[in-house]
């Protein structure tokens, strides 16, 4: 398992989770820059994801949605503020309606990522900063802790591909 670390501080309204993959940086960087191969991950087991726009660069953004096991499609949007290629990116990151308007009721949260190479790899800590100590909560009480180490799960089934078709 990928995640190393999962640390919740309600005070400051952040979420910090450390994974570490056993392929090099410019590797992983492509997990998240790439449409096709973000799309292999993003969503948790049996909640596939379909990016139906991924811009990543400054100013640019992304409109997601993940498919239930139900057929239910929670959908959200990415404003992409910052890349630093392949150091770091951030993001503001919302809930969304099918068209990719964001749910302004729900708010919107802040995720920084920095990767930094290792001796076995690559270490990713991503922070995600939310507007209060009750949109962090209630984002854990939807599960997003468990989604998330899920998620990053799979992450080590795509490192392990052939590089020249990852």
């Amino acid at each position: 398992m990928p995640v190393l670390d999962v640390e919740k501080d309600l005070d400051q309204h952040t979420l910090t989770v450390t994974a570490e993959f056993a392929a090099p940086v410019e590797r992983v960087w492509a997990l998240y820059a790439d449409r096709e191969l973000i799309q292999r991950h993003w969503g948790p087991p049996g909640w596939p994801a379909t990016f139906v726009r991924h811009d990543f660069v400054p100013g640019g953004g992304s409109h997601y949605y993940m498919t239930g096991p139900d057929g239910e499609q929670p959908h959200g949007v990415w404003r992409i503020t910052e890349v630093d290629e392949p150091r770091s990116f951030a993001l503001d990151d919302a809930f969304a309606d099918a068209d990719g308007h964001p749910d302004e009721e729900t708010g919107w949260s802040h995720m920084a990522a920095a990767l930094e190479p290792t001796a076995d790899g690559t270490r990713v800590v991503f922070v995600t900063t939310f507007q209060s100590g009750e949109q962090l909560q209630q984002m854990l009480e939807m599960g997003m802790e468990e989604g998330l180490k899920q998620a990053m799960g799979q992450i080590d089934g795509i490192l392990a591909e052939d590089p020249a078709t990852v």
